[in-house]
């Protein structure tokens, strides 16, 4: 059973699907000239909406027409596949390191046929040297070619090297933000840390907001 949290497929026409469709404007506007093909969704920690924010945008983007990758990269604590419904095997994991195609590892939503799913697969001893690895890069240089965007659903910031380490193949950075929740102090530091690495930051997205008390909204890092 899919989650309730993918509201851009469960209920399109709701007025928090709206803003993601406002999100996804934004972005578009941000890359006419879709420079930024490659971008990926962190946190500065945990449970701060991250995965449920690429997953909904990803599905907005295919609505508009999109040719989209999500892959799920936060291989410590995966979770694309139980917010799908998918198998979590064979995933990313198995293409770094069974050598398998790309093709071997893309899952399909039936009501989008542009929109293509990587899961995360098995949970390795070692996320942050396989993500590092030049067959990420390739599998990554493929989908490029193939795609329009890849959405790329990272491990918060703080915690763990992994979206350190993802900074170096992604064209641009989304920073999650949960209202009411996301200390000040680790916004900062995430940012920081992204900074740090040489990412480039396009815009925080601020979420688990109560749309009748506040507005989702988006704003670039300029």
């Amino acid at each position: 059973m899919r989650s309730t949290n993918l509201i851009a497929l469960n209920d399109p026409h709701s007025a928090v699907a709206e803003r993601y469709k406002i999100f996804r404007t934004n972005l578009n506007y941000m890359n006419v000239d879709q420079v930024d093909k490659v971008i990926m969704f962190t946190s500065s920690m945990t449970n701060e909406g991250k995965t449920t924010s690429i997953a909904n945008t990803a599905i907005t983007f295919a609505t508009s027409g999109k040719k989209v990758l999500l892959v799920d990269c936060d291989l410590r604590k995966s979770s694309l596949h139980k917010m799908f419904n998918l198998a979590q095997m064979p995933g990313l994991v198995n293409l770094l390191v069974e050598k398998l195609n790309l093709i071997d590892v893309v899952q399909k939503i039936e009501e989008f046929d542009n929109l293509d799913i990587i899961t995360s697969g098995p949970q390795p001893p070692n996320p942050a040297e396989i993500l590092a690895t030049q067959t990420f890069d390739r599998m990554i240089t493929e989908a490029r070619e193939k795609y329009d965007i890849i959405l790329i659903d990272s491990p918060p910031v703080l915690s763990i090297a992994d979206a350190s380490v993802l900074c170096r193949t992604v064209d641009g950075v989304v920073l999650i933000i949960a209202l009411n929740e996301t200390k000040k102090d680790d916004a900062k530091m995430a940012k920081k840390a992204l900074e740090k690495v040489g990412a480039k930051i396009l815009g925080t997205l601020i979420c688990k907001s109560d749309i009748k008390k506040h507005h989702y909204y988006y704003y670039g890092n300029k």
